[in-house]
């Protein structure tokens, strides 16, 4: 499920796809305990109904399932929410475990995997947030 039909079909990845504005419906039209993961992809940040949404994902994860949030401090600001342009890296994994606990959700582990180019004194930080059901 995603906002943009284009790169939804675009990605062979997908065996299958529905495209749909979350911020209007934040309901995922699957079945309970359908997936054995669920992701999110550096888009926590546009999403103005996170905990409906996770509770969504828990909804149509199976037992043992697991949900990957991807996230970076890059980001539209036109179209983030107001409070996560005022975050700083750490504030934004304790507001996702927080999304993620009000949900439902236990405690969940974050993993810095930001890329580190020999030479480069910029980086693009980038986060993994996960958790089980």
């Amino acid at each position: 499920t995603g906002m943009n039909p284009l790169e939804l079909m675009a990605n062979d990845q997908l065996t299958d796809y529905e495209a749909r504005n979350l911020n209007v419906n934040p309901t995922l039209p699957y079945e309970d305990n359908s997936f054995d993961v669920v992701t999110c992809v550096v888009s926590i940040d546009y999403l103005i109904k996170p905990i409906e949404i996770l509770k969504e994902a828990r909804r149509v994860l199976k037992p043992g399932g697991k949900v990957i949030i991807s996230q970076s401090n890059r980001c539209f600001p036109s179209k983030a929410i107001s409070m996560w342009l005022n975050m700083n890296d750490r504030q934004h994994l304790e507001l996702i475990n927080g999304y993620l606990q009000y949900a439902g959700f236990g405690k969940a582990q974050a993993y810095d995997i930001t890329a580190s180019v020999p030479g480069e004194s910029f980086n693009n930080p980038m986060f993994i947030v996960e958790v089980t059901k």
